[in-house]
């Protein structure tokens, strides 16, 4: 038996695609009442349900809102201890980004200020700083979902530190931490870990089997090699804080983020031992 040397008191996971039928996430309240199962019993207390906004899934809140609802019913039924909002994983598309700014609460957390944003999977466009920007004046504070597993950034992190010094945020998935997402996602989440440049883990969770929504084993991994403090605010503190729409209590001093020679190549061992 694994004993959990770090017991996680309220683990919040802000990016989850457990809603029946909308995406690529769950198919049907039947799973999407065993993912809740599953990460309440990892210890996850909170969950934001994120569809997909994106050129082949579109965010239709009406039938977002049905599909809440029935989930609702459904974990009161099963008694599962949950507490769940609606968000979005929001794709950076043009059409997107110019309707986010004509309705700002449409895609966000809990009808909050806090958006989760979505790269591309090939290729950065060099427009997208005006993209965070744009969103910032509406009131929006972007959240970047997984850029450790952005080939691009994989290569070049200079375009992630540029938007993390205008205000932007990161969300890690716990999956890569632990290596299940390939050893480039794994390095670079761990160079992330080490610097302080990640403010959310999170599971991205789509199924129960090759993506579960389970962050405990991420959560240890994190207070294990980075502390338990740590930890505890990129797993509890800070995603309660956006559950709940306030502002972010002061953050860990991220190490390189102001240098001009931002270099994330060097293997992420040789950052821990060298500290």
């Amino acid at each position: 038996m694994v004993v959990c040397r770090y017991p996680p008191m309220n683990m919040v996971d802000l990016h989850h695609h457990l809603l029946p039928g909308l995406d690529d996430g769950s198919p049907d309240l039947d799973t999407s009442v065993a993912m809740a199962q599953i990460a309440a019993s990892d210890g996850i207390t909170h969950i934001v349900a994120t569809p997909h906004a994106n050129n082949i899934y579109e965010f239709d809140p009406k039938a977002i809102a049905s599909a809440f609802d029935a989930l609702q019913s459904a974990l009161l039924m099963n008694r599962i201890e949950l507490t769940i909002t609606t968000g979005c994983d929001f794709h950076l598309s043009y059409d997107n980004i110019q309707d986010a700014i004509a309705h700002p609460r449409k895609y966000t957390i809990h009808g909050g200020d806090y958006l989760l944003v979505e790269l591309p999977d090939h290729g950065l466009s060099p427009h997208l700083d005006e993209a965070f920007y744009e969103l910032g004046l509406a009131g929006m504070k972007p959240i970047l979902t997984h850029p450790e597993r952005n080939p691009t950034l994989q290569r070049d992190p200079t375009r992630l530190a540029d938007w993390m010094r205008i205000g932007v945020l990161t969300q890690v998935t716990t999956s890569s931490v632990l290596g299940h997402m390939g050893r480039s996602a794994e390095r670079m989440s761990h160079q992330l870990l080490s610097d302080r440049w990640v403010h959310f883990l999170a599971t991205d969770a789509h199924n129960t089997g090759s993506r579960p929504p389970r962050m405990r084993a991420a959560y240890d991994a994190v207070a294990k090699k980075y502390g338990a403090s740590y930890a505890q605010t990129i797993c509890e503190t800070n995603p309660l804080a956006v559950f709940e729409n306030r502002i972010l209590p002061e953050q860990p001093n991220p190490l390189h983020l102001y240098e001009d020679d931002v270099d994330l190549s060097r293997p992420w061992w040789r950052t821990i031992w060298k500290r």
